[in-house]
């Protein structure tokens, strides 16, 4: 394993507990700890940021460059998850099984059209 993969992996293994223990924080009422956990997470998203950060600098690649299609993506894939995540507390904690249903299967179809929209079609 070389070394960019090893600090990559500790790294993001570290933000991604921060961020998620930030966010359970935040959003469970009974733990009654909402601006905890939201320093929680953004200290996890900052060292997130930084693995990327640190990970292209270790394998000697060019700044990425913030295009339009770059930010496109993003937002197809921010739209598509929380698409997803909305079916599935539909499906689970609200009970709403035919929506959720629903809603999760449109934004799989969202997260799929960033095939396409990313490689293109041949």
């Amino acid at each position: 394993m070389k070394k960019s993969t090893f600090v990559a992996m500790i790294l993001g293994t570290i933000g991604g507990i921060l961020f998620a223990l930030g966010m359970c924080m935040a959003l469970i009422p009974e733990w009654d700890a909402f601006w905890p956990g939201v320093i929680m997470g953004v200290i996890g998203a900052a060292v997130l940021l930084t693995m990327v950060l640190v990970w292209r600098r270790m394998e000697n690649k060019a700044p990425a460059k913030l295009s339009g299609k770059a930010i496109g993506a993003a937002l197809i894939g921010i739209a598509g998850a929380l698409l997803f995540g909305v079916g599935m507390c539909l499906s689970m904690v609200w009970s709403h099984m035919v929506a959720g249903i629903i809603a999760g299967i449109v934004g799989i179809v969202v997260l799929l059209c960033l095939i396409p929209f990313l490689k293109g079609l041949k």
